[in-house]
């Protein structure tokens, strides 16, 4: 989850590290840190909290040409100063920066001791650099060398990038279920764990495999397979822009993504429905069409925002396509032995691409000889290199660490799915076809609509109960896990307890919890349930519950009990969640904005989860 940021080559590489940091530091913003050699010492700068208290310890006359930072989110050892990156050997010839998590730390760090060494830090990345050292002065090799043999010893997920200062012209970099990507540049390279913080100096991209070693200098790049075998580096062109990465004048990342929504299915939706002859050009299907055609089922994976996308597309799929759909979470799914077959076929959606929990399901059911299929919004990511095909949602950068645009953009990748599974097995009519894929193409109109028209009124209602202690959310049918996205969105940017339920369930449990002072939000926009969600409805009126009502417009009966309401366009069952998601996402916007909350970096969390 950490961020690692490096640069090499002729320049001042300080002020580029710090920038990329401060790009990256959605992944982990618990304290920062950076390393450089002068005078055949590492000067070392690392402070508790975010990049910009590091920075205010740089002088503008400090010089690096080769320099490595960090941005961190703590895993093992509290965030303060100590347990910041980077991290020095005890000889203080060796340093490091580390995403990831070393399981068997314990062990090694007591082995060590045993062979006198002694600690600063409570990390694991300090055992991993003295570890490097110990084997580097006892065999007697190269840098480069000791970390390939180090890591031998190693358990669980990492990227590192390490220097020593006697080979103080180059880095070593090595990589396993933790993203590392080299950006390419004329007499300069750059390390990033996204490209972000190089997309400014270079489009051209070394994405670093598991198992990898990679000796780096200003002019030179040599790539070490895991049995010791030079590869030759694979250079891609990104075609990601600079603006994409920036506010664009909004306040906060996440208020420009939410509002990005509109374009992001567009993006997303491109090319993908050929109306004139009703099919859907999706490429991870079209190259897994005989794989469909004998799947018994339908496995999704997913985590947070991702794993609630999978319990939307289980209401769409089985609706449309009437296959069978099971959603699991992906960090239980491989602890349980899963029984899982050769038909099926196992979808994992993610963001980042990167998740190590869905990583590693993913794994399983690929040596279990399962169709693995990777839903993800980020080209070159370890989902989209690992699975057997892939479909990319084009969303574009999401910086904020709660998920906007690329829960939507995913949803709508689940319908064109279920669209093509029900054209597959011929669940679905020419005229159904026809009507889903007319409101799909134009929901980004209803979509904007949506924005412009109820952000006043919810931002009103938020200044109303911006100081709540809980909130209810309630959905039925393909509006239940939509629910369940925005009590999580709730919880994750203002702090709120909130919890999602199936509105009927309302009445064993939650029922008890409601009272004048806590809100209900209900989400009452499909016909198909409206008589029963009304009677859900009545029963938090009738105990004198605040009732925060999403409906259909023209709505005529639980506007008239609600307390408040929000009025969104009328759109198809299926493709209601890409309506009713907005309201939900600008009221915890606006919540968590008027209780003072940093949207954009929640506390505790970050964007990219790789470690488990």
């Amino acid at each position: 989850m950490c961020g690692i940021v490096g640069y090499i080559g002729n320049s001042n590489g300080i002020p580029v590290v710090i920038e990329g940091l401060k790009r990256l530091e959605y992944r982990g913003y618990d304290s920062a840190g950076l390393c450089y050699i002068k005078s055949n010492k590492f000067q070392l700068k690392k402070k508790k909290g975010k990049v910009n208290d590091l920075e205010n310890l740089i002088s503008k006359k400090y010089f690096g040409n080769i320099v490595m930072g960090h941005t961190r989110w703590a895993t093992h050892g509290k965030p303060n100063n100590k347990n910041a990156h980077p991290h020095l050997s005890m000889n203080k010839k060796l340093a490091i920066v580390h995403n990831g998590i070393i399981e068997n730390y314990d062990s090694l760090k007591e082995g060590l001791i045993q062979r006198g060494y002694k600690f600063q830090s409570e990390t694991d990345t300090e055992v991993l650099i003295n570890l490097i050292e110990y084997v580097k002065n006892d065999l007697q090799v190269s840098l480069t060398e000791a970390v390939q043999q180090a890591l031998t010893q190693v358990i669980g997920a990492y990227s590192i990038a390490v220097m020593d200062l006697n080979e103080p012209n180059n880095i070593i970099l090595a990589k396993k279920g933790s993203p590392l990507v080299i950006g390419v540049g004329k007499e300069e390279h750059y390390i990033a764990s996204d490209p972000s913080p190089f997309l400014k100096y270079t489009k051209r991209a070394i994405y670093i495999d598991d198992g990898e070693v990679v000796e780096i200098s200003k002019n030179k790049l040599s790539i070490l397979t895991i049995d010791k075998k030079l590869k030759s580096p694979t250079i891609q062109k990104l075609t990601m822009e600079l603006e994409e990465i920036e506010k664009g004048g909004f306040e906060t990342f996440m208020l420009k993504e939410i509002y990005e929504q509109p374009k992001s299915i567009v993006d997303t939706l491109r090319g993908r429905i050929i109306q004139k002859t009703q099919t859907i050009k999706l490429r991870g299907f079209n190259e897994s069409v005989e794989k469909f055609k004998k799947a018994n089922r339908i496995i999704i994976l997913g985590c947070g925002s991702s794993w609630l996308v999978g319990l939307v597309a289980e209401y769409i799929i089985e609706g449309l396509a009437k296959l069978p759909v099971e959603v699991e979470y992906a960090s239980e799914f491989r602890y349980r032995n899963p029984v899982i077959y050769k038909n099926d076929i196992v979808i994992a959606f993610s963001q980042s691409g990167e998740t190590a929990d869905t990583l590693s399901a993913l794994e399983l059911a690929k040596e279990k000889g399962a169709l693995v299929y990777g839903i993800c919004n980020v080209v070159g990511s370890s989902i989209s290199r690992l699975v057997n095909v892939g479909t990319f949602t084009h969303a574009g950068p999401e910086i904020g660490v709660a998920s906007t645009k690329a829960f939507t953009s995913q949803v709508s990748v689940s319908i064109l799915i279920a669209l093509a599974i029900a054209k597959l097995k011929k669940e679905i009519s020419k005229n159904d076809f026809q009507e889903i894929t007319d409101e799909l193409l134009s929901i980004h109109e209803k979509m904007k609509f949506t924005l412009s028209d109820c952000g006043n009124t919810i931002r009103k209602i938020a200044k109303k109960y911006k100081n709540a202690k809980n909130a209810l959310y309630l959905g039925r049918g393909v509006s239940f896990p939509v629910a369940l996205e925005g009590a999580l969105k709730l919880k994750e940017i203002s702090y709120i307890h909130a919890e999602g339920y199936p509105a009927a369930e309302m009445k064993h449990g939650p029922i008890a919890l409601i009272d004048e002072n806590m809100p209900t939000i209900i989400i009452a926009t499909n016909k198909r349930n409206y008589e029963k969600i009304f009677s859900n409805a009545q029963e938090i009126k009738a105990r004198n519950g605040k009732l925060i009502a999403i409906v259909a417009q023209g709505d005529g009966q639980i506007s008239k009990i609600a307390d408040h309401v929000i009025e969104v366009p009328k759109t198809n069952y299926y493709l209601s969640p890409l309506i009713n998601t907005i309201p939900l996402q600008l009221f915890s916007y606006y919540i968590a904005s008027l209780r003072g909350c940093d949207v954009d970096q929640p506390r505790n969390l970050a964007k990219s989860v790789t470690v488990e």
